[in-house]
C-alpha cells in the first residue's frame, strides 16, 4: 500500500523535525499532508481560576494563540516552498482526540517526542505511545532533538514474533521498499525461532516484497531491550527504527519499564510504532 495521506501534529516538541519529515515523505510518495495543531485548554478548577483572575487567564490564552500561529506559519512556509498538497487544521480540546479525528483515515501519523524542557510536559508526554495504542494507524515518532534529512534508507526492524511486531512490519513496508539496507534485529532470540531460524522468516517475507534484508541476533546482556535496540541502531547507522508498541500491558511497561517506554524517552532517530 502506498502512502498517500499523512497527518502531522505540529506542536511544540520536534516541530521543525516533524514538518521536515512530513515534507520529505510527501515529496517521496506524492502524498497529501494534513497539519494539525491542538490547543488544550488548561484544566483549572473554578476556585483556582477565580484566584488567578481574568488577566492571568488572558495571558495564557494569548500564549496559546501565539503557539498556534507559530505552528501554522512553520507548516505553511515548508509546504508552500515545495508546492505540496496540504491542509491546515487548528483545533481546541483534547490533544489525543484531536489527532485521532484526522489520523484515523491517514496512512501515517507523524508526531514529536516530548522535550523534557517543554512547558506543560505532563499534557504532551507519551503522545506517540498513546496514539499507537488508540489510533489504529502507524505512528512515526520524531525525536525532539536532531535533524533527519533521510528516513527509511537504513532501517532497523525489531522482531520478536509478536502480533505488535508483525503489525509494525506490515505498516513499515511502504517506507522501506526503497531502503539501501534493512536489518532484522532479534534480541535474546529463542533457538530455532521461526521456520529457518530467528528472523529468517522475516527476511524471506521482505525479499518477496523486493526488500533485501539481513537477520541480526544479539543478547541483551546487562542492558534493557530498548537500550540494546538503540545501541544496535547507532552501530548500524539506522535512520529509522520499526517496532511493535507495548508488547506487554501498557501499565506494566509504565510501572516496570519496557522497550516501548525506553524508546519513547530516549529515541535518537525516527521510530515507527504500531500496535
Amino acid at each position: 500500500m502506498a502512502i498517500k495521506d499523512i497527518i502531522v501534529h505540529v506542536g511544540q516538541s520536534a516541530r521543525q523535525g516533524c514538518v521536515d519529515v512530513a515534507t520529505q515523505l510527501a515529496t517521496r510518495y506524492g502524498a497529501h499532508v494534513v497539519g494539525v495543531h491542538v490547543t488544550t485548554p488548561p484544566d483549572i478548577p473554578p476556585y483556582i481560576e477565580a484566584q488567578l483572575g481574568a488577566e492571568v487567564i488572558d495571558v495564557q490564552n494569548r500564549f496559546a494563540e501565539d503557539m498556534a500561529a507559530e505552528a501554522k506559519a512553520a507548516f505553511a512556509q515548508a509546504f508552500a516552498a515545495k508546492d505540496l498538497s496540504s491542509r491546515w487544521v487548528s483545533l481546541r480540546g483534547d490533544l489525543i482526540e484531536g489527532i485521532q479525528l484526522y489520523g484515523r483515515y491517514a496512512d501515517l501519523a507523524i508526531v514529536g517526542q516530548a522535550s523534557p524542557d517543554e512547558p506543560g510536559l505532563a499534557v504532551s508526554e507519551d503522545i506517540a505511545g498513546r496514539l499507537a495504542l488508540s489510533l489504529g494507524r502507524p505512528v512515526l515518532a520524531v525525536p525532539y532533538a536532531g535533524s533527519f534529512g533521510v528516513v527509511g534508507k537504513r532501517a532497523l526492524i525489531a522482531w520478536d514474533g509478536s502480533r505488535a511486531a508483525a503489525r509494525a512490519l506490515g505498516d513499515a513496508l511502504p517506507l522501506i521498499q526503497e531502503a539501501d539496507e534493512v536489518r532484522v534485529l532479534c534480541i535474546d532470540p529463542e533457538v530455532g525461532a521461526g521456520p529457518d531460524g530467528p528472523g529468517m522468516d522475516v527476511v524471506a517475507h521482505l525479499a518477496r516484497h523486493g526488500v533485501k534484508a539481513e537477520a541480526h541476533h544479539v543478547q541483551s546482556g546487562d542492558m534493557e531491550a530498548g537500550a540494546r535496540m538503540l545501541s544496535q541502531a547507532a552501530d548500524f547507522g539506522a535512520d529509522l527504527i520499526v517496532m511493535g508498541a507495548y508488547g506487554h500491558a501498557r501499565w506494566r511497561e509504565l510501572v516496570l519499564g519496557g522497550a516501548t517506554r525506553h524508546m519513547l524517552e530516549h529515541m535518537t532517530v525516527p521510530v515507527l510504532m504500531s500496535h
